[in-house]
């Protein structure tokens, strides 16, 4: 103990004297290595040394080398911050143009969907997720897919196995809220999925997705007229134009397309390419839920009603934004994500 106690004075005083001889970062380094190096720092084979003491003994001189260790930290870092002090800014060129440093920020994706998640979570409704790997039970055959039905054609994409896929919607979600809870249901499940797609300005094989479920006594196709017009005239502006054409999905009846008037020509460019000259631009499918999804859960049709809507968040923002083309996000290009740094 006597002879641990020495060398710790030792070592405290050969430490002083070597910190004050250092002048730049090499030589501070080499002390920190003379010190505290894991392999043969002196400090370090101190406190190995403490097994071969008495249990009597490990207190009092384990207390003393941290307090070194301690004093040696905290001397080194004091030197450091001397040699990165302004006094050695000197050597810098001055004249030279600055770095330019930007700040991070969301995707612009990732924000316009927030924008759209606030919008329907002001209205009362909660936000839910669920897996991007679904089995085909959920993806498909309680969605009202059967196995051989023809709509499947344009929805069956990529397999992990015979029996699991990524998912081509976020209805999944769906099937499992409506398993673990009983209306009233009020819910929008936003989500990455996949599709068929072949890639061009306004369809993408992966994309994101935020639908809609809303289950509960009374609910009628005026609901989903309203809850719609009330969110896209939210999303864009009071006066955008809004229209329901019918449509057909297998797990919605009746079905209906929404379109809205092109945001980028406003209906004046016969060779616009969001809306091809007609002045309608596609936005969601919705519709009432089909009374077999219902029974899918064991929710009784004949007690309960609902309706159902989904979008894709992608489109959608390049018509909220103005934007040709929807690959534009995706290209990794800074000049155009810069233009949606949050300020």
């Amino acid at each position: 103990m006597n002879d641990l106690n020495k060398r710790i004075e030792e070592y405290t005083k050969k430490f002083k004297k070597d910190i004050s001889e250092v002048r730049d970062k090499k030589s501070l380094q080499e002390v920190r290595n003379t010190y505290l190096s894991r392999k043969k720092g002196l400090v370090t084979h101190l406190l190995r040394e403490l097994k071969t003491l008495s249990p009597e003994e490990k207190p009092e001189a384990g207390k003393r080398i941290n307090e070194l260790k301690e004093t040696i930290q905290e001397e080194l870092q004091r030197v450091e911050q001397n040699l990165e002090s302004p006094r050695f800014t000197e050597r810098i060129d001055l004249t030279l143009p600055g770095k330019k440093r930007y700040l991070g920020s969301p995707h612009p994706i990732t924000l316009f969907q927030q924008e759209i998640e606030d919008i329907f979570v002001r209205m009362g409704f909660s936000i839910e997720t669920g897996p991007e790997v679904e089995t085909d039970y959920y993806n498909f055959e309680a969605l009202n897919f059967p196995p051989h039905h023809p709509a499947r054609d344009d929805w069956d994409t990529l397999y992990v196995t015979d029996d699991l896929l990524l998912r081509t919607h976020t209805s999944p979600v769906q099937i499992r809220i409506l398993e673990k809870k009983k209306p009233p249901v009020r819910i929008i499940m936003p989500g990455k999925v996949f599709r068929k797609e072949t890639p061009d300005p306004t369809h993408l094989p992966m994309f994101f997705q935020v639908e809609g479920l809303v289950v509960d006594e009374g609910i009628n196709f005026a609901h989903l007229k309203g809850t719609l017009e009330v969110f896209l005239k939210t999303l864009f502006h009071e006066k955008i134009r809004i229209r329901f054409r019918p449509s057909f999905f297998p797990f919605t009846e009746p079905s209906a397309e929404v379109d809205i008037g092109c945001t980028l020509c406003q209906g004046e460019d016969k060779q616009c390419r969001l809306c091809g000259g007609n002045g309608w631009i596609e936005i969601l499918g919705a519709g009432m839920v089909d009374p077999q999804v219902f029974k899918n859960v064991n929710t009784d049709p004949e007690k309960y009603s609902g309706f159902a809507f989904g979008l894709g968040v992608d489109r959608t923002a390049m018509f909220a934004y103005q934007i040709s083309d929807m690959r534009n996000f995706f290209e990794n290009d800074l000049r155009f994500i810069r233009q949606f740094l949050q300020k």
